[in-house]
Formats: C-alpha cells, structure tokens, sequence
C-alpha cells in the first residue's frame, strides 16, 4: 500500500479540462513531453490544485483504510476476550458443581456415620447384639467413618 503510494506520488494522473496531465515532481507532463513551462500560470496552477485535491482523496482513502483494518482488529481481539471470559466462566462453574458435590458427598457420608452409631447403640442398649454382631457394626462405623474422612478430604 505504501509502495503504490509511493509511486502515486512520484507520477499521479490528471485529468483536467479533459486533457490527462501526469505529475512529477513539480513538473506537468502531457503524454512524455514536459509542459510545465508551455502552461500559464493559472493553468499550471488550477492542474495542481486538482493533483492536490485527489492526493488529498487518496490521503483520506488509505486512512479510512486503515480505521478499518484497525477496527477489524479491535473486534477479533474483543472476541478472543470474550471467548476467554466465557471459557473461565464455564470452567468456574464446573469447580463449583464438583465443590457442591463434594460437600453433598460429605454431608451424606457424615449423616450415615452418625446414624449407623446411632442404631449400633440402640441395639447395643437394647441387648440384641451378639459378639459377632456387635464386630460387624463396629467395622461398618468404621467403614463409615473412613468414607467421611475421605469425602472430607475432597472438599
């Protein structure tokens, strides 16, 4: 882009009075002959007057280009930034669904424990526990009591 602008301002077409005059350096060429000096002042001066006039439309165009192709970037950064907000967002959500599971594990776990000590006292006061059975509840509290330590762990 800068190129071809570069080379607009070293030769730049205009068309005036419907005869194409192309501009060099401050010079008015007709075709390949120079008639900078043939012009009359006011000739030579209305044919830069349209050369500055459409330097400057071409000036306004690139610029508009770039606003463009800037705010293009603008947006495809505001969508990788949005795709990472929600990226986060649905990554926090699973922690929190594994933490109330976690919890809900834990709190299940813990009721079980104190139900089987409950039940195992019950009946241990009710006298309806033999020697074998009285060991079967007690390794079932345990077992209880694991699964809760662990359950705890996890939260």
């Amino acid at each position: 882009m800068f190129l071809g602008f570069g080379f607009m301002v070293n030769a730049q077409g205009i068309s005036f009075n419907g005869v194409t005059y192309e501009i060099k350096k401050d010079r008015v060429f007709k075709g390949d002959m120079d008639v900078t000096d043939t012009l009359s002042v006011e000739e030579k001066q209305q044919v830069m007057t349209a050369f500055d006039k459409k330097m400057l439309q071409v000036k306004e165009a690139e610029e508009t280009q770039k606003r463009i192709e800037k705010a293009e970037k603008e947006q495809k950064n505001a969508e990788k930034d949005q795709k990472k907000a929600e990226k986060k967002q649905k990554k926090a959500e699973k922690e929190l669904k594994q933490r109330q599971k976690a919890q809900s594990n834990f709190d299940k776990s813990v009721k079980n424990h104190k139900d089987a000590i409950k039940k195992y006292e019950k009946l241990k006061k009710k006298g309806k526990l033999s020697p074998q059975d009285e060991e079967k509840w007690l390794e079932k509290i345990g077992k209880h009591k694991d699964a809760s330590e662990k359950t705890k762990k996890k939260i």
